[in-house]
């Protein structure tokens, strides 16, 4: 107990950081948006009745959440489990965009095989997901358009899963967003057909991170 009290009740390690940095394997860095080519930046105006619309539907999710966890879902809709990541890939964007198939059959035109396009993100569906699902299968999208296309049935999910994350955010969802911001910006910069509908959502996105979820961080990166 003497030793004990005589000891000071904070003790503050010396360490040399020079033999720490020969030692580090990894650098990590962490850059902004990249700025719009001339022609496909949104308007201030567009900016902010979108960040309005979408926070009516966060809203309004919130509002009606226990109605729609209490709706039965249609027979066919098996939710994959939270871990399950190849599961939700399937899921949310359908096998023939998991697979990469670019043509249906003519089978497939006589109706919606939901297996095979993705399911849409119903507030039956996304009411049922905690926070925790919500922010691993943002994890596992991004993670997949990361390395693939951007597509409709992608970025319907993305919107969703945005008004369901709560604030304040996670750390873990607050990097994953950002890193959603960044890989739509360099996904725009690539677009040379300027597909005006790809465009609008790409810019969506980038628009409702920096302005909605970041503005303290985010804000003067280009929209």
């Amino acid at each position: 107990r003497i030793e004990a009290a005589r000891c000071p009740d904070v003790v503050v390690a010396q360490i040399d950081p020079k033999k720490l940095r020969k030692k580090q394997t990894v650098n990590i860095s962490i850059s902004g948006c990249q700025p719009a080519p001339e022609g496909y930046s949104p308007t201030l105006k567009w900016q902010q009745q979108q960040v309005a619309n979408f926070s009516a539907v966060r809203q309004s999710l919130n509002k009606h959440r226990n109605h729609w966890q209490s709706q039965h879902l249609d027979s066919n809709v098996t939710m994959p489990k939270s871990e399950d990541e190849e599961g939700w890939k399937k899921f949310c964007l359908g096998e023939r965009v998991y697979s990469e198939i670019d043509t249906l059959s003519d089978n497939e035109n006589l109706g919606i095989d939901y297996i095979k396009v993705g399911f849409p993100p119903l507030l039956s569906i996304v009411s049922r997901m905690n926070q925790a699902t919500v922010t691993s299968v943002l994890e596992y999208l991004i993670s997949w358009f990361g390395e693939k296309k951007f597509t409709p049935e992608l970025g319907r999910w993305l919107y969703a899963l945005l008004a369901c994350l709560e604030k304040p955010l996670l750390p873990e969802a607050h990097s994953l967003i950002r890193q959603l911001a960044r890989r739509c910006s360099e996904v725009r910069v690539l677009e040379e057909n300027k597909n005006e509908e790809q465009i609008s959502a790409l810019n969506l996105i980038i628009c409702l991170v920096s302005r909605y979820f970041d503005q303290r961080d985010l804000a003067d990166e280009p929209s």
